[in-house]
């Protein structure tokens, strides 16, 4: 009796083995059809698509250790308007209002890259600005970082790993060289997603629509959302041409329109960051009013085309190199002045103390002034 059971359970389990083979092979003649090679891919690979492709990956490869993902803390007070303040029921209950915490904690995320074995970083300023502490992941080990200097203007900052190690620097390009039409990535961490990579191209160079200061910006269809602030824009051999700071977008989110500071500007700013902790700016000390055309025809002007002077400060350079208002400067240096985004970027790439010529549009002709340049308060 025994061994006859032991027969039938042997029988029962091949018979489910054999149903299950079956059942397998019946599946994978299903899908035998669907299984075979794609005739695109028995193609050589060195057409110019996939030479993008390495590119891409070449690029991914090169930068992924060398872009870090930013975080920062700041402690911030909480409103204690207290609307239970006069609540009769706390009062005869408790003899005294709820009380909540006094303050609480903010947090925040960015993009860096780094420029030095040594550990200084790359950012922007609005990433780190008043920021209590800033820790910093590489290759998914965090270090605390110090920063070494911010600016506001240009909205880049330098900031330094604190602890030992070995990093990966950037290649930095020469942003001046950047046509519209070429190809760009930008590796960042938008909304957190670490090492994130997207490609585009330049849509434009020379942008000056970002801020009142009229800092000119790289345009890129490259999808930057936030978190990617800070990150690199690429070129396709791999040089870091820009810094990816804002995006024009109605929700929030990106639709196309994304735009970095060019490499060459950062340059400048970073080198000062480093020796001053910030950025020294040329400063004349007037302010500047709009020259509409009834105003520039009354002043004798053929054309809106320069800066009118509304304000001059007291004791500034520009009051003791003999500017009055009215005046309309129409050149420094022999370098024409268009609009007053012109004059701003031109004194404050002034040497500090160096005497400039200002030509300016005064009584129904030219004439010339000299300033020498202070150092912006």
């Amino acid at each position: 009796m025994h061994n006859t059971l032991k027969a039938f359970i042997a029988i029962a389990v091949s018979s489910i083995l054999f149903t299950t083979v079956c059942a397998l092979g019946s599946k994978a003649s299903f899908l035998d059809e669907a299984t075979k090679p794609s005739p695109l891919k028995a193609k050589s690979k060195t057409t110019i698509v996939h030479e993008m492709q390495n590119a891409y990956q070449r690029i991914y490869e090169t930068y992924k250790d060398s872009v870090v993902f930013i975080s920062t803390e700041k402690t911030v007070k909480v409103n204690q308007n207290n609307p239970f303040a006069n609540d009769p029921f706390f009062r005869q209950f408790f003899g005294h209002a709820p009380q909540g915490p006094s303050t609480r904690k903010t947090h925040g995320l960015g993009t860096g890259f780094i420029l030095s074995s040594d550990g200084y970083i790359c950012t922007n300023h609005h990433v780190i600005a008043n920021m209590d502490s800033v820790t910093v992941k590489v290759n998914d080990k965090e270090y605390k970082a110090k920063i070494i200097g911010s600016d506001p203007v240009i909205d880049i900052a330098l900031i330094k790993i604190e602890g030992t190690g070995k990093f990966k620097p950037v290649h930095l390009g020469n942003s001046d060289e950047l046509k519209v039409g070429d190809i760009v990535v930008a590796i960042g961490n938008p909304f957190g997603l670490d090492r994130t990579f997207t490609s585009g191209i330049v849509s434009a160079t020379g942008r000056t629509v970002i801020d009142s200061m009229g800092n000119s910006h790289i345009q890129t269809d490259a999808s930057i959302n936030q978190g990617n602030s800070g990150g690199p824009l690429i070129n396709i051999d791999g040089e870091v041409i820009g810094v990816n700071r804002a995006i024009l977008s109605g929700s929030g989110g990106n639709v196309g329109i994304g735009f970095s500071i060019p490499i060459n500007t950062v340059k400048t700013t970073l080198l000062q960051l480093r020796e001053f902790g910030k950025v020294k700016r040329g400063y004349l000390g007037v302010q500047i009013s709009p020259l509409t055309e009834e105003f520039s025809k009354e002043l004798g002007l053929p054309n809106t085309d320069g800066a009118l002077v509304g304000g001059i400060e007291e004791n500034s350079p520009a009051e003791k190199g003999g500017l009055r208002i009215k005046d309309v400067i129409i050149a420094v240096e022999d370098k024409p002045v268009k609009e007053y985004r012109e004059l701003i970027d031109a004194v404050s790439k002034t040497e500090i103390g160096k005497t400039i010529k200002i030509t300016i549009w005064r009584d129904k002709k030219k004439t010339n002034v000299w300033v020498t340049v202070k150092e912006r308060p």
